[in-house]
């Protein structure tokens, strides 16, 4: 069967160009620098960042990137040597990010999460000659400095950051949760805040863009050994310009995106930060997404766009007030990292105006490779269409080179300019899965006839019940069609007679009243009877990684007591 389409057999979208999109563009051969260069010199006094009433022009913003290239070049930091970012969502991350790449180095994204282990693995993984992280997060860097000393730490201040009203405020809050006020002392310690106002600023280093790594972004959880994808300069670009173009709502210069998705995450970097950068917009950051703190961001800033995931969605959608605040500002809205599900998409369009596409993509893929289009047809349960650029096809999963027909359900594969250029020092990891440009995602999926892809889970997630497949997205999509479910995930754990069974985790709606048989009974009369769950565990939340995906993994460990009757 042939690999890819004839151009007399080509998908419909690619003929009638529905979205709006041609499959094909123009990447810019630049650097990501240039790129965001290119913004700075259009729109030099429009406001870049905004963070809780401070704010910074593009012009000030690029300026205290220089800075701290110039603070790093005296440090002895170059081309190629790793430096690592620690730092929670704030402004100082898109300053640090263009420092690190103006020297032609690259940034090594951590989680501010991270403490012992995961951050000793990380740091032996990547050896970054620098770090950056703020006064809040240095006592945990501190302690595993012994295992694993990285050279040298530029450490700023939280109140910083702040306009200067509020930095008494933080510094009280601060106080009363225990946490360091000011940054330490020590010969391998740099003040942040004066790096950033280092002059000499050196030039824009220059290379092939399709070479040289900008970022190393770590996948695959906290067990086991670390993961980098290495994805090069080209490949942002590529990801930025791919995804900027499919959302034909955007006016550049104009918009205003607020980003409540961490920036470790590739998917906060590239759609909430870069795509922004890129295109002249000014971004509103959280820190991290409350909710509540969200809506007040929404109700005074107004921003027309809205990157989020599908937790964040939901609980936006779940606040009874929400029709108080000015949310009509929003307009496109692109929900990443999970499973988006449906009820949750249609209640929060409804409540906005907005047009809310589910996307799909992987640390490997800068992230995005498909999107539903924005001026388009959109699919119930499908994550789109590829972005320009980007080629697709189902594989057999036990044989990646045999490709799979319509509508057959096999393991994606896609190809395109994103796709990362291996993994960091791990040949073999990364021959298992690039070959020939075409990237093996893991997800279990199939592609109709116009090239719409439906994601049905993750390979290592999919449930064996005496042999039939069940995946558990199907599932949850049914669960979140109860109205007494706020949200629900779905494991498989071993059974004597069927090998595995399915398990419902879920959180009840406040005041809602079902049980575990009312809930099973619900599923049963809605899909094949052994996809409906043997039992169902109530519990007051689900376990989420940093970007929001329920962590099975968390789930499939011994659970604590139910909190409510089943």
């Amino acid at each position: 069967m042939a690999s890819s389409p004839t151009p007399d057999t080509k998908p419909a979208w690619v003929r009638r160009y529905p979205t709006g999109v041609p499959p094909q563009i123009e990447i810019p051969d630049r650097m990501l620098t240039e790129l965001v260069a290119e913004s700075v010199e259009k729109w030099g006094d429009r406001t870049a960042l905004v963070y809780y009433g401070a704010t910074w022009t593009y012009r000030r913003f690029w300026q205290e990137s220089e800075g701290f290239a110039a603070a790093l070049a005296r440090d002895g930091i170059g081309p190629g040597d790793r430096v690592a970012i620690y730092l929670p969502n704030c402004p100082a991350y898109p300053i640090a990010l263009f420092g690190i790449l103006r020297l032609g180095a690259i940034a090594v994204q951590v989680s501010p999460l991270y403490i012992g282990q995961d951050l000793v693995r990380l740091l032996r993984d990547s050896e970054p000659k620098a770090i950056v992280t703020l006064e809040i997060l240095y006592p945990n860097l501190a302690k595993v400095r012994a295992e694993h000393a990285v050279p040298i730490a530029y450490v700023g201040r939280l109140r910083d950051l702040y306009p200067w009203y509020a930095r008494p405020f933080v510094n009280r809050v601060l106080r009363r949760q225990r946490m360091p006020t000011d940054f330490p002392e020590g010969p391998s310690i740099r003040p942040l805040r004066a790096a950033l106002r280092t002059p000499n600023a050196p030039p824009l280093y220059r290379a092939a863009p399709s070479t040289t790594v900008a970022v190393l972004q770590y996948t695959g959880g906290t067990t086991g050994r670390p993961k980098a994808a290495m994805l090069s300069h080209r490949n942002l670009v590529a990801n930025v310009t791919q995804a900027n173009t499919w959302n034909t709502t955007r006016v550049s210069g104009s918009e205003t995106l607020v980003a409540a998705i961490p920036f470790f995450h590739i998917y906060g970097l590239t759609v909430g930060m870069l795509m922004g950068l890129a295109d002249g917009a000014t971004v509103v950051i959280q820190t991290r997404p409350e909710i509540r703190e969200l809506l007040r961001l929404i109700d005074r800033y107004r921003p027309t766009q809205f990157p989020g995931v599908p937790a964040l969605y939901q609980a936006f959608n779940q606040q009874p007030d929400v029709s108080d605040f000015q949310i009509h500002s929003i307009k496109f809205c692109l929900s990443g990292s999970a499973p988006l599900p449906l009820e949750v998409a249609r209640r929060f369009e409804s409540l906005t105006g907005a047009s809310l596409v589910e996307g799909y993509g992987l640390s490997e893929t800068s992230p995005a490779t498909h999107v539903n289009p924005v001026a388009g047809e959109r699919r119930a349960g499908s994550v789109g269409l590829p972005l320009p650029n980007t080629e697709e096809r189902i594989v057999d999963p036990e044989d990646p080179h045999r490709v799979l027909g319509t509508d057959e359900v096999g393991e994606l594969s896609v190809r395109g300019p994103q796709v990362m250029l291996g993994y960091y020092h791990q040949p073999e990891e990364t021959a298992a899965v690039l070959d020939d440009g075409w990237f093996l995602t893991g997800d279990i999926a199939r592609i109709d006839a116009d090239g719409y892809a439906y994601i049905v889970d993750r390979k290592k997630d999919m449930i064996n019940v005496s042999g039939l497949k069940v995946y558990p997205r199907e599932v949850e999509e049914v669960l979140f069609q109860h109205p007494a479910v706020a949200d629900a995930a779905v494991i498989g754990v071993p059974d004597a007679e069927h090998g595995e069974v399915v398990k419902a985790f879920v959180v009840r709606k406040p005041g809602a009243a079902v049980t575990a048989e009312e809930l099973t009974a619900f599923v049963r009369e809605r899909i094949a009877h052994y996809k409906a769950p043997r039992t169902v565990e109530f519990r007051d939340s689900l376990p989420r990684s940093g970007v929001q995906k329920v962590l099975r993994r968390v789930l499939r460990e011994p659970a604590p007591t139910p909190s409510g009757p089943s």
